[in-house]
C-alpha cells in the first residue's frame, strides 16, 4: 500500500468521523464510528500492506525506527488539511498492526464538546490538582484539551504540557504554551515533570499519573502554588483517590491522604454515551469538587466511600454532581434516549424508580 492510497484512506475515515482505524494482517480496515467496530469496504490487509504503512509513518521518526524490527511504538502522524493521529504500531502473529486514533486540528472547547460549564470555573482556579479521569477512548484528552484551551484564550500565563504522545496541537493566545513529548523531547514523564518546576510554568499538564514519582512531583507542583492538570484511569471519584493513595507504600498512604486532600481541586470522570439522534456521543460526568466535607472524607478511610452521596448533595450549591444526576438531566433535556440513559445509569434502578415518579408511573417509550 503505496502513501497515496495510505492517505486517502486516512481522508475517507475522517469524513466518516471515524474514532480510530485498525490496520491488522488478515483483516479488512476497521473503523470504530460512534464506538461501534465496523468494518470498511477494503480488501483483506497482507503484510507487505502494513509494513508500508508503518515505513511511511516512520520515514520521519526519531530516534529511527525499522518498521520490520518495531516491536511497539506509540507516536503521531499529520496530514495537512485532514487530522492529526495517535498512532500505536505493535506487532501480532509476528506480523505489523497499526491502531490510529484521530486527533482533530482544532482544539475541541468545553460548550462544543457538551460537557458541563462549570470546567470553566475549574480551569479557571489558581493552584491545585485537577484529575480527568475515565477508561481509554471515553475523551480524556479531548477534555483536558478544551479545559486548557479556557486557560489559553481567558489567563495570560506560562503553560507546560508533558505527553506521550503529544496530542493537540495548541497556539498561544492570551497564554504561551510549551508542549514537551516522551521520547522526543525529553527521556520520561518523571524527568520533564523535575525540570517542569525550573521552567517558570503556571500550569502543567501532565498526560498521565503512571507511579508513585509522577504523583509525588505532581503534588509538589500543586503545594508549590502550580495549577496541575492529569488523567486517571478510574471510573469514578472514590476510585480515583483510592488508587492515588493505594499505590504508596502503607506506611506512607496517611500523608498521601493529606497532601491529596489539601491539593486537589476537582475530579472530572466520564463516560461516552450515543445521543439519541445516533449520530455522535455525549460525555456523561461526575464532577466532584472540593469541600471541608470532601476534605475530611479523603484524609478519613473511612469515610470515603460516602463521596456519592456527597457529589449529589452538593449539587446545587457546588455544581458538583454523580453520573445518575447527568443521565438524568441528559434524559430529560432529550439528548439521550430512556435506553441509552438506563444502561448509562450507575443505580438503574434507582434511575428507572425516580423516572416513573416524575411521570406518575408511565414508562417512557
Amino acid at each position: 500500500m503505496d502513501k497515496e492510497v495510505f492517505h486517502k484512506i486516512l481522508g475517507l475515515a475522517h469524513q466518516s468521523h471515524a474514532s480510530d482505524v485498525h490496520f491488522k494482517v488478515g483483516a479488512p480496515i476497521l473503523l470504530r464510528i460512534n464506538g461501534q467496530l465496523l468494518e470498511a469496504k477494503s480488501p483483506v490487509l497482507t503484510p507487505d500492506d502494513t509494513i508500508a504503512i508503518a515505513t511511511t509513518i516512520l520515514e520521519n521518526s526519531y530516534p529511527p525506527v525499522n518498521a520490520k524490527e518495531v516491536r511497539e511504538w506509540d507516536g503521531s502522524y499529520s496530514i495537512p488539511g485532514v487530522s492529526r493521529f495517535r498512532v500505536n504500531i505493535f506487532r501480532q502473529r509476528n506480523t505489523v498492526a497499526l491502531i490510529l486514533r484521530a486527533i482533530p486540528f482544532d482544539i475541541p472547547t468545553i460548550d462544543g464538546l457538551g460537557l458541563p460549564p462549570v470546567l470553566k470555573k475549574i480551569a479557571e482556579e489558581e493552584r491545585g490538582l485537577i484529575l480527568v479521569t475515565g477508561v481509554t477512548g471515553c475523551g480524556k484528552s479531548s477534555t483536558l484539551a478544551a479545559m486548557i484551551d479556557h486557560v489559553n484564550e481567558n489567563r495570560k500565563c506560562h503553560i507546560l504540557t508533558i505527553e506521550d504522545p503529544l496530542e493537540f496541537m495548541h497556539r498561544n493566545k492570551k497564554a504561551s504554551i510549551s508542549q514537551r513529548e516522551i521520547g522526543l523531547d525529553t527521556s520520561d514523564f518523571n524527568t520533564a515533570l523535575r525540570s517542569a518546576l525550573r521552567q517558570d510554568p503556571d500550569i502543567i499538564l501532565v498526560g498521565e499519573m503512571r507511579d508513585t514519582e509522577t504523583i509525588d512531583i505532581a503534588l509538589r507542583a500543586a503545594e508549590t502554588g502550580h495549577l496541575v492538570f492529569s488523567t486517571v484511569h478510574t471510573t469514578d471519584a472514590q476510585k480515583t483517590i483510592n488508587r492515588l493513595i493505594g499505590v504508596f507504600p502503607a506506611e506512607k498512604q496517611g500523608l498521601v491522604r493529606l497532601r491529596l486532600a489539601e491539593n486537589l481541586v476537582a475530579t472530572i470522570s466520564q463516560r461516552l454515551v450515543p445521543v439519541k439522534t445516533g449520530k455522535g456521543r455525549l460525555p456523561v460526568c461526575e464532577i466532584l469538587r472540593m469541600t471541608k466535607t470532601v476534605e475530611e472524607c479523603i484524609k478519613d478511610p473511612m469515610k470515603t466511600f460516602h463521596m456519592k452521596d456527597i457529589l449529589e448533595q452538593g449539587n446545587d450549591s457546588y455544581q458538583t454532581q454523580s453520573f445518575d444526576q447527568h443521565v438524568m438531566w441528559l434524559f430529560k433535556e432529550d439528548k439521550i434516549s430512556y435506553e441509552t440513559a438506563l444502561s448509562a445509569a450507575t443505580n438503574p434502578s434507582d434511575f428507572e424508580r425516580q423516572v416513573l415518579l416524575d411521570t406518575g408511573g408511565e414508562r417512557p417509550r
